[in-house]
């Protein structure tokens, strides 16, 4: 099992046992080791971008509407925790940079964007990347491909990964569909196979598979040499990679 180069991504936070995309499951997360993040964001209506995986608030506060439609203001009146667990209330949606402000520099933040802006939302994040020093370890991905472009054509040296389902190609023609230089691929778990992984490891690309709970998943993307796992117990996760470390089965 190589376990060395394998990265615990915390899927929205430790979201198996802290209130998603808040400050307490980023804050879970670094306490069990993580060494990245991955979070969603949208944008407000008053252009503020925000971190929550839904376009309203209806399953993760205690509150209701459209993003879209309301102010960060009015977005932070809303409890994103105590649904969660009563030990979790008064916890608020965050903001991207408020997440900047709270991980430290040396841990990577996977940024998924859940909502194409019309170009709206790519210079704002730019702009937060650039200002908080995150350009060099935040990569950015999306299922809506439009979203990746409109990043590269205004900053090229940006990170992006691809988001998919299923790739029933190879993963040179899915490459190559993109028309730009590609960091890394997010496929769902369930369609990876060592040969895929390999053959995009050997293309020079990052493989970061979601999202993987199961223990014996976990081992099986670790022995297809996957680049990180992006769960949602990143203290499992990484339990289980110290634990082949102690017992020899790492490389």
């Amino acid at each position: 099992m190589g376990t060395n180069q394998t990265l615990v991504i915390a899927h929205r936070g430790a979201k198996g046992e802290a209130p998603e995309n808040t400050l307490g499951a980023f804050r879970l997360g670094l306490e069990q080791g993580c060494d990245a993040i991955e979070l969603d964001i949208h944008l407000t209506k008053d252009d503020e971008i925000i971190v929550i995986h839904d376009s309203t608030l209806d399953r993760t506060t205690d509150m209701t509407g459209s993003i879209y439609d309301m102010t960060l203001e009015e977005i932070k009146k809303a409890d994103a925790g105590r649904w969660f667990n009563e030990k979790y209330e008064g916890e608020r949606i965050p903001t991207l940079e408020e997440v900047f402000d709270l991980v430290p520099a040396d841990v990577m933040i996977n940024v998924e964007i859940k909502h194409s802006t019309q170009g709206i939302l790519e210079p704002l994040l730019l702009e937060l990347m650039k200002r908080k020093d995150r350009m060099h370890n935040v990569v950015v991905s999306a299922f809506d491909y439009r979203n990746l472009l409109c990043l590269k054509q205004l900053a090229p040296e940006t990170k992006v990964g691809l988001l998919y389902d299923v790739n029933n190609g190879s993963n040179s023609a899915l490459i190559d569909s993109f028309e730009a230089a590609v960091y890394s691929l997010h496929p769902n778990y369930k369609g990876i196979d060592k040969e895929k992984v390999s053959d995009a490891i050997a293309l020079g690309l990052q493989v970061y598979p979601w999202t993987i709970n199961d223990e014996s998943d976990m081992a099986q993307a670790i022995d297809y040499g996957v680049s990180g796992i992006i769960t949602d117990y990143p203290g499992r996760l990484r339990d289980l990679l110290q634990l082949a470390i102690r017992t020899g089965v790492a490389e």
